[in-house]
This record gives structure tokens, C-alpha cells and sequence, in this order.
């Protein structure tokens, strides 16, 4: 009986994850479904969700309009140079929180954290100005710095809280058998914080592809990522579903499959103590 009752419990914790799960993929699916209708079919009522005109024509359109090639380009370089400037930053200043903590240690973590809290509109006049009068309105060397400063503190905590599962007489150790601290975090820290490391990577890469806030403010052709892209098909006359369908799809497909193929490290990071 008890037997029973747990494989019941069972079906019906699976079944309900699977429908929590659909309900959140299913934006993404009608989103996919829709880059593939004629903007007469995208606007149909009742909606058509399978038995419709499959079309790629919104496709070459998107790519016609658009170089798509260049905005990817860019959300490439500023997702993977703000993820590198970070991760030189915050190794470090994890490693010194984790091993070396004050008693106001806690106090500047929940400070930096508190910073994410703050609506980002707050800080859009003077961040604007200052960008303007340095010159950087407009160029990937500004975007990165930004995107890398909004997300230090997720940075530092996911590695902070990792690095304190790791014991610190492995450290002691090491500064015993005369390590720098340069050399204790290459060689001793960083080969048993690869996981961590790594969730911590593939994190900040999502976060930083997906920022529009910044990007949309800060830029207008030259420096301009796939979340500009998606934003140009937002017009006067009106959106046109099917061709901002298309165009959302293609800005998504590269970190969609990036976290498909990494969700196996990404999870085993988080898991493993990076996030607790």
C-alpha cells in the first residue's frame, strides 16, 4: 500500500513538473512557431498553433533588413569580454572573502548584492553623461565595462559561497610550501573550483547576452548587440509579430543552444555549492 502511494506521489510530482516545465518553454514555442507564419497567419484569431503556412520568408527578410551577422558579433564579444573582465575580478576577491574574511565581510557581500536591487533606471542619467563625456557612448569597450560591473556581485557571491566549501588547510598548506598568492589560486583554488568556475562563466554569459536596458541606452549602430536587434523591428507603423518572432528566434538560438549543451556543467556547478 505504501508502495503504491509513493509511485502515485511520484507520477504526480513528475507530471507536475513536466507542466510547469511546458508552461514556461511555451512563450519560447509560440514565439518559434510564430517566426515561421505569414503576418496575416501571426494575427489569425482563432490562433493557428501547428496547421499553418510554414513559411521562412520573415527569415531572409530579417536578414536582408539587418546584418544579423554584426549584432551577433558584438553580443559575442560583449558577453565573452565582460565574463573574462569578471572573472579576473571577482577569483580574487572571492578568494580573499572565503580565506581571508574581516568582520565587515558580510556586510560589503549583502552591500554588493543590495546594488542588484537598485532599478537600473536610477543610474541611466549620470552613467549617460559620463559615457558621453569619455567617449565611449556607443562602443563595445563601454558596454563591457558596464555589463561586467552589473554583474560582479552575482559573480563574487556564486564563487564566494563555492570557495568556502573548500577546506582551507589545502591553502595553508600551500603558503606553508612557500605559494604566492597569485600561484595559491592558479594552482591550488582554480583545478578544485573548475565546476563552480564554470557555472559561474556560463551564468554570466546568459546574463550578459540577454541585457537590454544598457544596451538599448548606451548604444545605436556600431557597438549594437541581438537585443538592439530584436528592438529595431519595434516601429512607428506598428509591430510586425511574425518578422519580431523571427528575428527574437535568431537572437536566442546561440545561447539556447549553448545552454543546452552546457546545462549538464551548469547544473553540477550550482549543485556542487556555487549557489546555496
Amino acid at each position: 500500500m505504501a508502495r503504491a502511494v509513493s509511485v502515485r506521489r511520484l507520477t504526480l510530482m513528475t507530471a507536475a513538473a513536466w507542466l510547469v516545465g511546458f508552461l514556461i518553454f511555451f512563450p519560447i514555442l509560440w514565439m518559434i512557431l510564430t517566426s515561421f507564419k505569414t503576418e496575416l497567419e501571426a494575427f489569425s484569431t482563432p490562433p493557428k498553433f501547428l496547421f499553418f503556412h510554414w513559411t521562412l520568408e520573415n527569415f531572409g527578410i530579417v536578414q536582408q533588413r539587418s546584418n544579423y551577422l554584426k549584432f551577433a558579433g558584438n553580443s559575442i564579444i560583449l558577453s565573452v569580454g565582460s565574463t573574462i573582465v569578471g572573472i579576473l575580478f571577482g577569483v580574487p576577491a572571492a578568494w580573499a572573502m572565503a580565506f581571508s574574511p574581516s568582520k565587515r565581510t558580510k556586510d560589503v557581500l549583502l552591500w554588493m548584492l543590495s546594488t542588484k536591487m537598485m532599478p537600473p533606471v536610477g543610474a541611466l542619467i549620470p552613467i549617460y553623461l559620463l559615457f558621453r563625456d569619455s567617449g565611449l557612448l556607443d562602443s563595445r569597450t563601454g558596454l563591457i565595462g558596464v555589463e561586467f560591473l552589473i554583474n560582479l556581485p552575482i559573480i563574487i557571491w556564486m564563487l564566494f559561497t563555492y570557495f568556502k566549501e573548500i577546506p582551507g588547510e589545502i591553502l595553508e598548506a600551500s603558503r606553508m610550501d612557500g605559494a604566492t598568492p597569485w600561484r595559491e589560486i592558479v594552482y591550488v583554488l582554480a583545478p578544485m573550483a573548475v565546476p563552480g568556475v564554470a557555472s559561474t562563466l556560463l551564468l554570466n554569459v546568459i546574463l550578459a547576452w540577454n541585457e537590454a536596458f544598457w544596451t538599448l541606452n548606451l548604444t545605436t549602430t556600431a557597438a549594437a548587440p541581438l537585443t538592439a536587434f530584436i528592438a529595431s523591428y519595434s516601429s512607428p507603423e506598428g509591430l510586425f509579430w511574425a518578422k519580431l518572432s523571427a528575428a527574437s528566434t535568431m537572437a536566442i538560438a546561440p545561447i539556447m543552444v549553448l545552454g543546452w549543451f552546457s546545462q549538464r556543467q551548469l547544473v553540477r556547478g550550482l549543485t556542487f555549492g556555487a549557489v546555496k
